[in-house]
């Protein structure tokens, strides 16, 4: 479907590549009707940097985020007749101190961010996206007691998507199985204080109205399905949460990547409906002024999926 709901760009984002413009004008030859640009929020302490950042400040960041919402708004703008911009952001949840400060960010910006891609990257404050060795390293900084040190990751993992969600009632959960990123083949079932948390947040998120994201970047990641795998979709399912799409690309190379295997793990795993964000005149729970709306027809007969099979 000619949506995405989650995208960063070089000019922004130190791991991406090219300018925002060149990946509206990519999202926009593609044929794409709503692509939502969402850089990350800036990050408040200095050991938070990635090594791509070195020679920055936390006071940099928020600069170039700053930038960003201003040269977005300036596209929704200039391209209005062409495809429909939303400008988000993409949160940051290393501790939970930082909920405040993303708070006063957001309160500080009003509608000027229109919505929030809910993610966590961090746990115990190490990444877990980064690379293998920083992944192994965030999984090592638990206890070994009783050989849980799996399962303590993964719960502080949901617990903190859970605290995000309670406080920020995001729009969109990013990449809701990120967590195992680097062991895709990972049952959470095994581990049942996880599976438990998994279906508390999953229960949370439909709750309130939040959409959950078919995210393609899974497949570049050398997974065979997206985020979230099959298991979780069931999850999502059964509680009657709704699915949206999302490319995650990091410049126009990747916009609309792996779209056609997008299309055909969700026909696989049934998915029937798909969700995207439009305007709204009235405030939704997280206080931001847009809601879901269903795509209408059998979404996988749009001709948007022929081309889109073209330019793979």
């Amino acid at each position: 479907m000619p949506y995405s709901h989650h995208s960063h760009s070089g000019q922004f984002c130190k791991h991406a590549s090219g300018t925002l413009e060149e990946v509206v004008l990519e999202a926009i030859r593609q044929g794409f009707e709503l692509f939502g640009l969402t850089e990350h929020a800036p990050r408040y302490r200095t050991v938070d940097l990635y090594p791509e950042e070195e020679g920055l400040s936390p006071e940099d960041l928020h600069g170039q985020f700053s930038d960003f919402v201003l040269e977005a708004h300036r596209l929704k703008e200039i391209y209005s007749s062409k495809i429909k911009l939303l400008v988000g952001l993409e949160t940051e949840y290393i501790q939970p101190a930082d909920i405040d400060p993303l708070e006063a960010l957001l309160k500080s910006y009003g509608s000027h961010i229109e919505y929030i891609v809910g993610s966590v990257h961090h746990v115990n404050s190490i990444p877990i996206d980064f690379d293998l060795e920083t992944y192994k390293k965030a999984v090592a900084s638990f206890p070994t007691e009783n050989d849980q040190q799996l399962e303590t990751y993964l719960c502080t993992y949901f617990d903190a998507q859970y605290g995000l969600m309670q406080r920020l009632h995001p729009e969109v959960i990013g990449h809701i199985d990120l967590c195992r990123l680097y062991t895709p083949d990972l049952s959470l079932k095994d581990y049942p204080a996880v599976w438990g948390k998994l279906k508390r947040n999953v229960r949370f998120a439909t709750e309130y109205g939040a959409l959950f994201e078919l995210n393609a970047a899974a497949f570049r990641k050398g997974w065979s399905s997206a985020y979230p795998a099959k298991d979780i979709v069931t999850v999502i399912q059964e509680h009657g949460g709704r699915f949206a799409l999302s490319d995650d690309s990091h410049g126009p190379h990747a916009v609309g990547l792996n779209y056609p295997r997008l299309l055909e793990y969700a026909r696989r795993v049934i998915i029937k409906e798909l969700w995207t964000l439009e305007k709204s005149d009235e405030a939704n729970v997280g206080g931001r002024f847009v809601r879901a709306r269903k795509v209408e027809g059998d979404w996988w007969e749009h001709p948007f999926w022929s081309k889109a099979s073209n330019l793979s």
